[in-house]
């Protein structure tokens, strides 16, 4: 009985949720590749703002601060270890990057001069005079 239910439906609608189902598909698609190309833009800038002097921690877990930055290579030499125990550089491509303390400078816009007034603002009505606080409580007490 529940098979001769679903075979009678309509053939529209059943194309009608088919459309609508491949419409909110791509749509996911859509806003899902928007915020990946952002997110890789972002990725991107961080690694292009490393300079010498960042502290740096790569994926393999190793933490330092990068001495140099070969744009050519896409690489970095990263120094680890301290005075006491020895210092040691390690050459690394800018994807392994984990983490880094290295701020991205973003590009200010030019100011926008504004164009001055052609008027100044005039006041047209008469100041309005103010009774002191005395006379109003008088006034008030009077009327009660």
């Amino acid at each position: 009985m529940l098979f001769n239910l679903l075979a009678e439906q309509n053939q529209w609608g059943t194309w009608l949720m088919l459309g609508i189902l491949l419409v909110i598909i791509i749509v996911f698609m859509v806003f899902n590749r928007r915020t990946q190309m952002k997110r890789q833009q972002e990725t991107m800038d961080m690694l292009n703002a490393i300079q010498p002097g960042n502290k740096v921690k790569t994926i393999g877990g190793i933490c330092g601060v990068v001495v140099e930055v070969c744009p050519e290579d896409n690489t970095f030499i990263l120094e680890t270890g301290s005075e006491a125990s020895g210092k040691s550089y390690v050459k690394f491509d800018k994807q392994a990057v984990y983490q880094t303390d290295a701020v991205v400078k973003k590009e200010e816009a030019a100011p926008v001069e504004e164009a001055p007034a052609e008027e100044p603002f005039e006041e047209t009505a008469a100041p309005v005079e103010e009774a002191p606080v005395e006379e109003v409580a008088e006034e008030s007490a009077k009327e009660e």
